[in-house]
């Protein structure tokens, strides 16, 4: 095996392995019979590097304190360049990691120094023929790791409390606790209650990966709405808070004539390039907004009537049928979405009661930072997809009702909490259900009664 003296001299041997293909670095024959790319970091291990694959908590190159990282990414449509997946790192050792602090944990053991070797992952390109397109040392910034250290003691917290069964992606920012394991089965013991939690393991999210990918593959940086140094003594939520809040009680016309913005309320763009611009941001598009990108913060608009009450559902993702019968639970649309996004949810409130014909200006009566709790993701969560899954399986009843036609698919009263309806522009907006039926097309909802719920615990 040979040891690199120094990090310059690693950066060296790494940065010549751009432009080669795993095909022309590989010298153990095993490539040949690949068909996952989960052993493509052990080609450059052994085969490039030179040395034994190891399970052990200590970094790659001990020596000098850097692990090495082999992970891909992807070109899209737009030009832009994004994380093919999450970042996983090493498995949470629950009878432990409580007493470490973050600086000597097992995640900054392994991360606080990494050597990240880039490939770009194309769907028809042969694995062989996949081609290590950018290798460099990462260390994290002090507000990321100040980020990041308020991730670990939420996670540590829940281990603490005898909550390891209820870790979340969705709890962290940037590094989270993904569920690391062939199946449900995959559980392991925690030292605070006798309920066996999944097996996980510290990962930087997709979503941060993304945003450190693009720094290293694309000239043009993405926008900060916090200050040099703020995120070292300010969480996320503190900061949206400071400063959203000079502009709450104020009517939404009258916000978009203070930032130069067209009020257009059939515009459904208009309330997020408002929220950008309140922010201080230049770009439109909340992903190009550096901490939403990192922490996978998505808007979602709230109307409430005067009396606090909210008319209408709120929609999320549309369901894949053929998908959908053939998927698993965990790697289901709609547990990644709970399970991984955060959302950033923006009230406002009418003063006048909804009437036909009335044209109504709400103002803005706040924010709320919120994620699925793990308990909800795996209960009602997963009862819907399930009993989405079985209705689809066996043929959805469609019943022509009038001018409606009326099917059997989870219903606003399934559980009071999420359900499946129509996501369709018209009656003709279709899709085909894997018998062959044609039906409009469905999504999955959260009832207006569950996030009334989450509004009133604020």
């Amino acid at each position: 095996m040979m040891i690199y003296e120094t990090i310059e001299e690693l950066m060296i041997k790494a940065q010549a392995a751009e432009g080669k293909t795993f095909g022309e670095i590989d010298n153990t024959g095993r490539i040949k019979n690949l068909r996952s790319k989960g052993t493509l970091g052990n080609i450059i291990e052994e085969s490039y590097f030179g040395y034994e694959i190891n399970s052990v908590s200590k970094p790659d190159f001990e020596n000098l304190g850097v692990e090495l990282k082999v992970t891909p990414f992807k070109k899209n449509k737009n030009g832009t360049y994004s994380s093919k997946e999450r970042l996983v790192l090493n498995i949470i050792d629950y009878m432990k990691e409580f007493k470490f602090t973050f600086e000597t944990s097992s995640f900054m053991s392994k991360a606080a120094k990494m050597l990240i070797m880039l490939y770009q992952h194309e769907p028809d390109v042969e694995i062989n023929d996949y081609r290590i397109f950018k290798a460099f040392l990462n260390e994290f910034s002090e507000e990321d790791l100040a980020v990041m250290r308020r991730d670990w003691e939420t996670i540590v917290t829940k281990i603490r409390n005898g909550e390891a069964h209820l870790i979340s992606e969705a709890d962290t920012m940037y590094l989270s606790a993904c569920t690391k394991g062939v199946n449900k089965s995959s559980v392991r013991r925690q030292p605070f209650s006798p309920i066996e939690a999944k097996q996980r393991a510290f990962s930087l999210k997709a979503s941060y990966m993304t945003g450190l990918i693009a720094k290293y593959l694309t000239p043009e940086h993405m926008e900060s709405i916090s200050k040099p140094g703020e995120l070292n003594t300010k969480t996320l939520d503190e900061i949206l808070n400071e400063r959203f809040m000079p502009h709450y009680g104020k009517r939404v016309d009258v916000l978009c004539q203070e930032v130069g913005l067209k009020y257009n309320p059939e515009n459904k763009s208009m309330i997020p390039h408002l929220m950008t611009r309140l922010l201080g941001v230049t770009r439109n598009d909340i992903d190009q907004i550096e901490e939403f990108s990192k922490a996978n913060i998505k808007f979602k608009t709230i109307r409430r009537e005067p009396d606090g009450k909210i008319r209408e559902h709120m929609s999320f993702t549309n369901i894949d049928f053929d998908t959908l019968i053939e998927e698993e639970w965990e790697d289901s649309d709609l547990f990644n979405m709970f399970s991984e996004q955060k959302y950033l949810f923006l009230v406002f409130r009418f003063t006048e009661n909804y009437q036909k014909g009335l044209k109504r200006v709400p103002y803005f009566e706040g924010i709320k930072l919120w994620n699925m709790p793990q308990e909800t993701i795996e209960g009602e969560s997963y009862d819907l997809w399930a009993e989405t899954r079985r209705i689809v399986r066996e043929g959805v009843e469609l019943v022509q009702k009038g001018n409606r036609v009326n099917n059997n698919l989870p219903g606003s009263k399934f559980n009071r909490i999420c359900h499946v309806r129509s996501k369709a522009q018209d009656g003709d907006d279709k899709v085909m259900l894997p018998d062959g039926q044609w039906i409009t097309k469905q999504g999955y909802w959260l009832d207006k009664e569950y996030i009334q719920k989450i509004l009133d615990k604020r």
